[in-house]
């Protein structure tokens, strides 16, 4: 059985036996905020309990690195509409130690792409086109200096009120601490 029929099969019993029930919601979070973190699969259960939210407390948005690195790109529009449609009051960006991002190799990921198959001549299209890969695979340098960027980002972003406090954070992925980098409280111009 694949992987995708058993995640089906699961997800039958899963409704038959209705254990969906302890996870209903609405769709506003409850503690009025949005929290932007890393992808890495050691934070999706960790993060939350370290900050004390359940289920239906916050908007997770998340992406390699806990990145905004456009301001008009599907990160900022997702924060926009949870301030504006669901009603969050604060933002937290947090990154983590250890990341990936802070090792990506652009060169050794372009190589692993061409090995599974994409052809060459699609990467020297995106070149031609003006798609600079390695800009785009770029790691990050530090990854709170990263947390502070994405943090100054929203926060003087034209569509986000002023009313909308917007923190950064580190937490440890081993143990949940959780470490202040920017206080949205306090912040008056990131």
């Amino acid at each position: 059985m694949g992987r995708l029929e058993e995640i089906l099969e699961f997800n039958r019993r899963f409704v038959e036996n209705h254990e969906y029930e302890p996870y209903q919601t609405s769709k506003f979070p409850d503690q009025k905020l949005v929290v932007v973190s890393c992808m890495d699969t050691r934070l999706t259960d960790l993060l939350p309990r370290a900050m004390n939210l359940k289920n239906g407390d916050a908007k997770f948005v998340k992406n390699a690195g806990a990145v905004v690195s456009h301001p008009f790109g599907s990160i900022m529009r997702s924060i926009v509409v949870a301030v504006y449609e669901l009603g969050a009051e604060e933002v937290c960006v947090v990154g983590h130690y250890g990341c990936g991002m802070n090792s990506l190799d652009a060169d050794a990921t372009i190589r692993k792409m061409l090995d599974r198959g994409v052809p060459p001549s699609t990467i020297q299209t995106l070149k031609y086109a003006g798609v600079d890969l390695h800009q785009w695979l770029r790691r990050l340098e530090s990854i709170p200096d990263s947390v502070r960027e994405s943090v100054r980002m929203i926060r003087n972003h034209p569509l986000i009120p002023p009313s909308v406090a917007v923190h950064g954070l580190m937490v440890d992925p081993d143990t949940g601490r959780l470490e202040l980098l920017v206080n949205g409280y306090e912040a008056e111009s990131v």
